[in-house]
């Protein structure tokens, strides 16, 4: 399970936006953009969707979108 304390250097290593995942966001736009690169970096870390959207920790939602 995806912890839900991140400190910002965590946030920074697990979910930061690599040029390729930038790549695979390029026709992408508004809340479809953010969504498919939370889902993304998730998978990234757990190797598997998130079964409910109360998984995705806000604090990574909110570094994403910034």
């Amino acid at each position: 399970m995806v912890r839900r304390e991140w400190a910002v250097e965590d946030l920074v290593a697990d979910w930061t936006l690599v040029e390729a995942d930038r790549a695979l966001l390029g026709n992408k736009s508004g809340a479809t953009r953010l969504g498919f690169a939370v889902l993304l970096k998730f998978f990234e870390l757990e190797a598997r969707f998130p079964a409910a959207p109360d998984e995705v920790p806000a604090a990574a939602v909110a570094y994403v979108a910034s």
